[in-house]
């Protein structure tokens, strides 16, 4: 994702016509308080100064649900929008598929943040396979009220952990981006997986055979090293079940298999 030069204009969505991508223009993310101020020597804020901690929460963006609903100052998740998208909700959508050539289209498309924990010390690796299980509940949930609107084609749930990784807060939370094209990247994917198909009529993830390669396995899902690995630590979780979407998961399988 590119960011513009003018933190006041709205953002866009743009075709790279030589590789065949879509780039993101987003200026409000340049204005984004960061809690880590050199790479080398972070510095998160405490509590105290945290905005997604609790009796914080009229310093954030407006909330979209929290988990449990009717709570107040005893939230476990709270899913909010994100104060400084790199898409907005308020654009109008225009629909960048039918258009050629050098394509800049309105930066249509929804942000959230996922407040993992109101603990502002708790990480995701701290929680207990039941929290974990219930932070990928509301992900699910939020996809799907994401679903209903019909110019979204595309939903990623993504975290980054530290400075190094892109984080701006110390608070452990996920985020969600959803928008109104499919990367190219994963239109490449998913052709390749219909071609394998077409050819074995298998699904290509499967039939794949994990042997030295598997990491860890439970009733319902499987985490292993892909053969052809792109970067170091890779590592995929599979559902054992024959499943095309996220928000398809049964939850109770997904709620029983975060460990």
């Amino acid at each position: 994702m590119a960011e513009a030069e003018t933190p006041n204009r709205s953002p866009e969505i743009r075709k790279d016509k030589i590789h065949n991508r879509w780039v993101l223009f987003s200026p409000a993310r340049s204005r984004r308080p960061s809690d880590f101020k050199a790479k080398s020597n972070p510095q998160p804020n405490n509590q105290t100064e945290c905005p997604f901690c609790a009796g914080h929460e009229h310093e954030c963006a407006p909330e979209i649900f929290r988990v449990p609903a009717d709570s107040t100052n005893d939230w476990k998740i709270r899913v909010i929008q994100n104060l400084y998208p790199a898409v907005s909700r308020e654009l109008d959508f225009q629909n960048p598929v039918s258009l050629v050539g050098d394509v800049a289209v309105s930066g249509f498309g929804f942000h959230d943040v996922v407040i993992e924990s109101p603990v502002h010390s708790v990480n995701l690796s701290d929680l207990s396979p039941a929290q974990v299980g219930e932070v990928l509940l509301a992900c699910k949930k939020r996809i799907e009220q994401l679903r209903s609107c019909d110019s979204i084609k595309y939903v990623q749930v993504f975290k980054n952990h530290g400075a190094s990784a892109g984080a701006s807060m110390s608070h452990s939370h996920s985020q969600m981006i959803a928008l109104p094209i499919v990367p190219p990247t994963v239109s490449a994917r998913l052709d390749s997986m219909m071609e394998y198909y077409k050819q074995t009529g298998k699904c290509s993830l499967c039939d794949i055979q994990p042997n030295e390669l598997l990491i860890a396995e439970s009733d319902h899902f499987i985490s292993l090293v892909p053969f052809a690995a792109t970067f170091a630590f890779e590592i995929w979780i599979i559902p054992r079940d024959h499943s095309s979407h996220f928000h398809e998961i049964d939850s109770e399988k997904l709620s029983a298999n975060s460990t």
